[in-house]
């Protein structure tokens, strides 16, 4: 769900974004951002293009 979520404010931003960014876009909090964020590069469905910032596949 939350994965779903964050997924979701990815490919609205269209460039890549922190996950405070994403976690305040969701209105999540930041802790269930970087489970999410981190399941999601795990499932190939997000991306680190530069540190610390992440971006929908």
């Amino acid at each position: 769900m939350n994965e779903e979520k964050v997924l979701e404010a990815l490919k609205k931003s269209g460039a890549p974004m922190k996950s405070a960014e994403i976690a305040e876009a969701t209105g999540l909090p930041k802790a269930d951002v970087d489970k999410a964020i981190k399941n999601l590069v795990k499932e190939g469905r997000a991306e680190s293009p530069k540190r610390c910032f992440y971006a929908a596949k």
